[in-house]
């Protein structure tokens, strides 16, 4: 969509989407939490700005300007943020997951680095780093979600805050740039991402995190830029290379030693 849709409408529209995809199943337990959401609103509405209205944001931004390999590559930064958030509130890591998250930051970056850990990021690498710190912010949050708020009340609401969050920058990106030509090409992959990379991913996301934690979870998020390598290469015609199927393995070998029993 980099070609077709201006990132804030593609992100607005994104969750548009998604919360229409989730209103059936979560607007009666929204509706029966509404006072718990209302006495955590400041908590609920963090979260919808740091995982819905930011992270998405920053991600389509950075898609204007560097590959789609680069950009699963360097989320999977975020794992990293997410223990590092994890061990301050307490949370033992270990010396065998550390290691596994150590080889795994490594083959990152040298596949950005294009073979040196001398970085030379490009304006969409720096959007992409951002957007990782932003979500792994927001999967530190989920561990803290009060009880009293269901997970399908949770999604709807953070959902809902944060298209209402984009709706002003919305206004000002049509004002600005003007709309998009609707479309086979730009409605196919709207409705992709906001039912199955938004209320999907996320409801399947959240769940992950509130069973096992974000630093756990986010272990396997390493395994992200190994299938956007993959799907580049075979979609997009992007090249993967010998360093980029090397920086894999070490990302894959460290995926295995950190979730290893």
């Amino acid at each position: 969509m980099a070609d077709s849709v201006p990132p804030v409408q593609a992100v607005f529209w994104r969750w548009v989407i998604a919360l229409v995809a989730v209103a059936p199943f979560a607007a009666r337990p929204f509706w029966r939490q509404r006072k718990a959401i209302r006495r955590h609103l400041g908590f609920v509405a963090l979260a919808s700005l740091l995982g819905v209205a930011l992270y998405n944001t920053l991600v389509h931004q950075a898609g204007l300007t560097t590959s789609a390999t680069n950009m699963g590559m360097i989320m999977a930064a975020s794992p990293v943020i997410m223990a590092v958030w994890s061990r301050l509130g307490g949370e033992r890591l270990g010396t065998r997951r550390v290691l596994g998250m150590a080889a795994a930051v490594i083959g990152v970056l040298l596949l950005v680095g294009k073979g040196s850990l001398a970085l030379d990021l490009g304006a969409g690498d720096l959007w992409m780093f951002a957007a990782a710190l932003s979500f792994a912010s927001y999967s530190a949050l989920l561990k803290r979600r009060p009880a009293e708020i269901g997970g399908l009340a949770f999604l709807f609401v953070t959902f809902l805050l944060g298209a209402l969050m984009l709706a002003p920058v919305y206004a000002v990106s049509l004002a600005v740039q003007g709309g998009f030509t609707v479309g086979a090409g730009t409605v196919g992959p709207l409705l992709y991402v906001g039912v199955a990379s938004s209320a999907v991913a996320f409801f399947a996301w959240n769940k992950a995190v509130s069973l096992i934690g974000a630093a756990r979870a986010g272990i396997v998020y390493y395994l992200q830029p190994v299938c956007v390598a993959l799907l580049s290469y075979a979609l997009l015609g992007e090249r993967l290379g010998a360093l980029g199927a090397a920086c894999m393995a070490l990302i894959l070998g460290g995926v295995a030693l950190s979730s290893a029993r």
